[in-house]
């Protein structure tokens, strides 16, 4: 028996696809979680043999012991696969949009110790790209955590009127309105 933990958000979707692994004869559901941060104790209690996550739920560096992971990703999110490399822990990437007979494969693979990789998701990682530069995209991340621009500007050395002006082309350049909607367009595309 496969016993699997599953960390998504949205309680319709976690709620499915539980039905559907516990559906199986070898696959058992152990834990259900919305948040990430109680990942890392459901992990130590429950003793999953893998754990289903969602990308932007959970850090996969947070998790406890070496659990594999079938990491679910937003095809928009691609970007942000750096967050679930940890070297020495087996890994599955798969896209949120798949049908759930993949995810079953997938948590069978990775039982078994083997990878598995989406490769259509890899190949929008690696061939998606940023119109920011690497100043806007420092500018975008400390306005994205809340820092003012006077903050902004300290913190990289910039004039305050240099960072509203970066403020501004970033905002155009990513087709948004404003400031708010600049950082969610970027943060949805894994620019930031």
């Amino acid at each position: 028996m496969i016993r699997t933990l599953l960390a998504l958000d949205g309680a319709l979707v976690r709620g499915a696809l539980s039905l559907v692994l516990a559906a199986e004869a070898d696959i058992s559901v152990v834990a259900e979680l919305d948040r990430g941060d109680a990942l890392p104790q459901a992990v130590r209690t429950k003793r999953p043999d893998v754990a289903v996550i969602d990308l932007d739920l959970v850090d996969a560096a947070s998790v406890a012991g070496r659990c594999p992971l079938l990491v679910l990703v937003d095809q928009r999110r691609t970007r942000r696969l750096h967050r679930v490399m940890v070297p020495g822990r087996t890994l599955g990437i798969l896209g949120s949009d798949v049908a759930p007979r993949r995810v079953l494969d997938g948590v069978r693979r990775l039982s078994r110790g083997e990878s598995v990789i989406d490769v259509d998701l890899v190949m929008a990682a690696l061939t998606r790209e940023s119109p920011l530069t690497s100043r806007e995209t420092q500018i975008l991340d400390l306005t994205a955590a809340g820092a003012p621009v006077v903050e902004v500007a300290r913190v990289l050395g910039l004039a305050p009127g240099t960072v509203r002006n970066h403020l501004g082309r970033i905002t155009r350049k990513v087709g948004a309105r404003t400031r708010v909607e600049a950082v969610r367009v970027a943060h949805e595309a894994g620019w930031i």
